[in-house]
């Protein structure tokens, strides 16, 4: 499955994608918020998505919106088994490693810096590129999930 969720920084662009998505016949679930609110807090939204994320990583995915996508991503990360990258702007490639590098399963976008096209074709490029399962990357996220564990309380 895949989730959205956003702030009121990115509430508009996660309109524009969840057109996208419908369009596609993309299968997804909206975490919100459901309507605009300037003063709401990204956390409130992000970590249900993440945590939906983690309940399944290998199947679960999640988008998630606000002004840079950082504080998303930062709160994102800090669910044991998110591995979530930022996206504010070039280069693409930026995209295809956070997956067949670092198997991110969450994609944090910052609708301040990309209009609706670039979203779209990052979110197609995101959902279309897989991990490698090499060795080498699989060692490094096995040591990332081995730290994790070990220092959450």
């Amino acid at each position: 499955m895949l989730y959205l969720a956003s702030d009121h920084a990115g509430f508009k662009l996660k309109l524009d994608v969840i057109a996208f998505l419908k369009q596609a016949d993309i299968e997804f679930t909206d975490m919100g918020p459901f309507t605009y609110d300037a003063l709401d807090d990204y956390p409130d939204f992000i970590f249900p998505a993440a945590l939906k994320v983690a309940a399944n990583p290998e199947i679960n995915k999640a988008i998630i919106l606000g002004a840079s996508g950082q504080g998303e991503a930062m709160a994102a990360n800090k669910v044991t088994g998110i591995r979530a990258t930022v996206y504010y702007g070039d280069p693409e490639e930026i995209i295809t490693l956070s997956k067949i590098h670092n198997k991110a399963n969450i994609l944090s976008l910052g609708a301040k810096f990309i209009d609706k096209q670039q979203a779209i074709e990052i979110i197609k490029l995101w959902l279309t590129t897989d991990f490698t399962n090499e060795e080498r990357h699989l060692r490094r996220i096995n040591k990332i999930s081995k730290f994790e564990s070990s220092h959450r309380k």
